[in-house]
């Protein structure tokens, strides 16, 4: 120590050269990090399963580079098409694509011709990565639309392609770049292009790895859609916490069941919809490995009570999740408190049917009046949920009107609609067009079919408004029952009289399949359709 240096004291190192802070104390966020990370900490181990083949975390990143080297020669600096199901080379292409430094279009496998035409126009795309069993799709889109875009299939001969490249690495130093591009569903309209960012995408991969316990020996099986806001972030996720990638072409609960028991599945996520094939399969039967849980996230309308248990009893951890397409999926989590361990089960099945809070990386979650103030915390009163945070979408692409309709004052109003509860957390009551207006008094569907949810022989249940003409509209419930189930439409019509207020219950009750999007939600605008098909509807 000097003699002039008083103990305990720090002294400042300075220097007529000034350190360079951008590059010592800042680096842009990207998730494209995660990936070099888990190649460098974890690459001799198994990073991604696809029906039998491995990778290490070496390898995927080594083939995302030579991903990037293909699109960086061929897109000519527009964004990619992505048209594969949940398999390898679609996991990839969260990386290869982007490390390209052009964003990602991830296409929903389901949607028809004409309405991937429309996508490939409106994103301005050049080239196409597709599955061969997608190739007639996309074909037929492409000749639709008149552009003139490059395919590259990713079926034999693809690994031979990529191997004639060498990794390259084009990414931006823009954290608030444009990462994917991903559309919505479009079920009123035309749909709308998300902009994600790098910083939002990076985030919001972090605050899925704390809120679902991510870690290195977590086995994630792709039952939610890689197209569906990117997987929710988790092909980021997973990477982040060096998890093993388990890929899933298609959703079969035979597949799904046999996967979990020869993998050692540790982590899932889907819609209620996936949940009620796996809770009823019959393959279900002894539920998960003896010993062990799973951890599910599920989003969509609010799973009942029924499913919950069930659910639990078969093995599974879940927590309920609430998000949207400009939301980077989920923003809002049911963070579950410890203390509620020790409630019953109904009252912990309550419990975990609400959406919840914001996320770590969310602004706190407000629920406000039409305007604009926050409603009170009483669990009753009725408001839209607004978001905002790093994790909300950069704006819609081309659209700038629609960007701010939708976030008037740098909150975006989501619409659906909810209360916030003493404790903070929100529960969703309905989206505002599904809000039945019967004789004055608002009935909201979720809460009808919460209850119908309930009976025993319900698989699903979706309500909405119809005509009526004394009251205007009336609760009118579309039921799907259990595998070997029976039940009546009088026998659910008392069942939720009995329960809840009468004015409530069904009017009729109409046993069916329920139709539903790309990625398993149940269309109620078609229900409505239906019931509303030669009557004059609520505008």
């Amino acid at each position: 120590m000097s003699p002039n240096r008083a103990p305990g004291r720090l002294r400042l190192v300075t220097s007529s050269q000034p350190l360079p802070l951008d590059r010592l104390s800042f680096e842009p966020l990207t998730p494209l990090a995660f990936l070099d990370r888990a190649a460098a900490a974890h690459g001799e181990r198994i990073g991604v399963i696809d029906q039998g083949r491995t990778w290490t975390y070496r390898e995927v990143r080594d083939r995302a580079g030579r991903m990037a080297a293909l699109v960086h020669a061929r897109a000519a600096g527009a964004p990619v098409a992505v048209l594969a199901p949940n398999d390898h080379i679609h996991l990839e292409a969260h990386y290869g694509v982007p490390l390209a430094g052009v964003p990602l279009v991830a296409v929903n496998t389901r949607l028809s011709a004409t309405e991937v035409a429309y996508i490939l126009e409106h994103a301005e795309v050049r080239l196409a990565l597709c599955h061969p069993s997608l190739r007639a799709v996309l074909d037929d889109a492409i000749a639709r639309c008149g552009r003139r875009i490059e395919v590259v299939s990713t079926g034999d001969g693809y690994d031979e392609l990529l191997a004639a490249y060498e990794p390259e690495d084009h990414r931006t130093t823009d954290e608030r770049a444009v990462l994917s591009i991903n559309y919505t569903s479009g079920t009123t309209g035309r749909p709308r292009g998300v902009m994600y960012h790098h910083r939002g995408a990076y985030l919001q991969a972090l605050a899925m790895v704390g809120h679902t316990g991510l870690a290195p020996s977590t086995v994630h099986l792709w039952t939610l859609p890689m197209f569906h806001c990117n997987g929710w972030c988790f092909p980021w996720a997973v990477t982040a916490a060096a998890g093993t990638h388990v890929c899933l072409p298609k959703v079969e609960p035979a597949e799904v069941w046999r996967l979990i028991r020869d993998t050692g599945v540790t982590h899932l996520n889907g819609s209620p919809t996936v949940l009620s094939m796996l809770a009823y399969a019959p393959e279900s039967e002894g539920g998960v490995p003896a010993g062990t849980r799973i951890r599910v996230a599920t989003g969509g309308s609010p799973p009942s009570p029924a499913i919950l248990r069930r659910m639990a009893e078969l093995g599974f951890d879940l927590t309920h999740l609430y998000g949207l397409t400009e939301t980077f999926g989920p923003a809002v989590v049911c963070d579950w408190r410890p203390e509620w361990d020790r409630l019953g089960g109904d009252e912990q099945a309550r419990l975990k049917a609400r959406q919840g809070v914001g996320n770590m990386v969310s602004c706190p979650v407000r629920v406000i009046d039409a305007d604009g103030r926050d409603v009170p915390e009483d669990g009753r009163t009725v408001g839209e949920i607004s978001l905002r945070g790093n994790n909300v979408m950069l704006g819609y692409l081309k659209d700038p009107d629609a960007t701010r309709v939708a976030a008037p004052d740098g909150w975006f109003r989501t619409g659906d609609l909810g209360v916030r509860h003493p404790d903070g957390y929100v529960e969703l009551r309905d989206r505002s067009k599904d809000v039945i207006i019967s004789g004055g008094e608002n009935i909201t569907s979720v809460e009808v079919e919460q209850v119908l949810g309930d009976h025993p022989a319900v698989l699903e249940a979706a309500v909405v408004a119809g005509p009526d003409e004394r009251w205007g509209e009336v609760p009118i419930a579309f039921v799907s029952l259990k595998p070997g189930c029976s039940a009546t439409e009088d026998e659910l019509i008392g069942f939720v009289k009995a329960r809840i207020a009468r004015f409530k219950a069904p009017r009729r009750v109409v046993f069916a399949e329920m139709p539903r999007t790309s990625t398993g939600k149940i269309q109620k605008f078609r229900l409505r359709e239906q019931v509303w098909d030669g009557h004059e509807r609520r505008i």
